[in-house]
């Protein structure tokens, strides 16, 4: 079947989408990766949270709800002839966001999302609009970074785990974060890389028949598995050294130690990884995680002037 002969079209009488289907539209379970990293941001930034509380509230919504809501908006839209044929549940092949309704709310979650950003200050506004053009650039024409495993997990990291992790900082900080705070934000968005080529094992079978060149699909199972592990664990060894040479062995050890028990983790899913991957998404993901807060309390005690 040819993208031409696919039918979108609505159920009969729908006119407009309901509250429930923009809901799923914008996907609540992919809002947490992104307010997490928002709220390693706001702990490494060391200041107190009855200090700046509402604007902590507005750019949790704005890294979830917002950003992300958008990112998953502007892709449902443009894989709209893909999900008809892979997935015709999903809102808009299945009619429930009919006709246009699919890139417009995408676009006025882009306004809202610029809105919002603009009472957070201009740093936190820098950062939401890289992240709003990642997430265009990500899933539209002409660039359209998905189709490349290097481009588009490189991008999706960044939205996911860097910039929000910055711009929680800067909300805090009310300004341009320490430079530690940066770079820590930084080697764990490009961990990130490797979390997002295991999420695209899923669907190896179909972005082949589709021509995506996810890094599964270009590498083979085996050797994409391989990567995405080296890739992950590479950044939290610099991690680990960097919290030791700022004095913070404690936090390093903890580092250390959710390191090892995703190495561990990592030799399991390397046995089978189109088999073990969705498994390690919920084992070493979570490991992974746990050790950017822990990175995170360390920041908090390690900036001069900040007890």
């Amino acid at each position: 079947m040819t993208r031409s002969a696919v039918s979108v079209s609505p159920p009969s009488g729908t006119v407009r989408p309901t509250p429930a289907a923009v809901l799923e539209l914008l996907k609540p379970i992919t809002w947490f990766p992104p307010m997490w990293a928002f709220g390693c941001g706001v702990v490494s930034s060391g200041v107190p949270l009855a200090e700046r509380w509402p604007l902590m509230l507005a750019g949790i919504v704005l890294a979830g709800p917002l950003v992300c809501g958008t990112s998953q908006a502007v892709n449902d839209w443009f894989d709209r002839h893909v999900d008809a044929i892979n997935e015709p549940d999903r809102p808009i092949p299945s009619g429930r966001v009919p006709g246009p309704w699919g890139l417009w709310i995408a676009l006025i979650w882009t306004g809202l999302s610029l809105l919002v950003a603009t009472v957070l200050g201009p740093w936190c506004f820098g950062a939401a609009v890289v992240a709003l053009a990642a997430a265009w650039a990500y899933s539209a024409p002409p660039l359209r970074l998905k189709q490349n495993g290097w481009w588009g997990n490189t991008a999706v990291g960044a939205c996911y785990e860097g910039l929000p992790w910055f711009t929680g900082a800067a909300v805090m900080v009310g300004g341009l974060p320490d430079w530690r705070i940066i770079l820590i934000a930084v080697l764990y968005s490009a961990g990130a890389h490797g979390i997002m080529t295991l999420n695209d094992f899923k669907s190896i079978d179909g972005d082949t028949r589709m021509g995506l060149r996810s890094l599964p699909v270009q590498l083979g199972a085996s050797a994409a598995a391989r990567l995405a592990c080296v890739v992950m664990a590479a950044p939290q060894v610099v991690v680990i050294g960097l919290l030791v040479a700022w004095d913070r062995p404690l936090h390093a050890g903890l580092v250390g130690v959710v390191l090892l028990l995703q190495g561990l983790a990592m030799i399991r899913l390397l046995q089978s990884p189109r088999d073990l991957a969705p498994w390690y998404n919920a084992t070493g993901v979570t490991l992974y995680v746990l050790g950017m807060l822990a990175s995170a309390f360390a920041l908090q005690n390690a900036i001069p002037g900040v007890s």
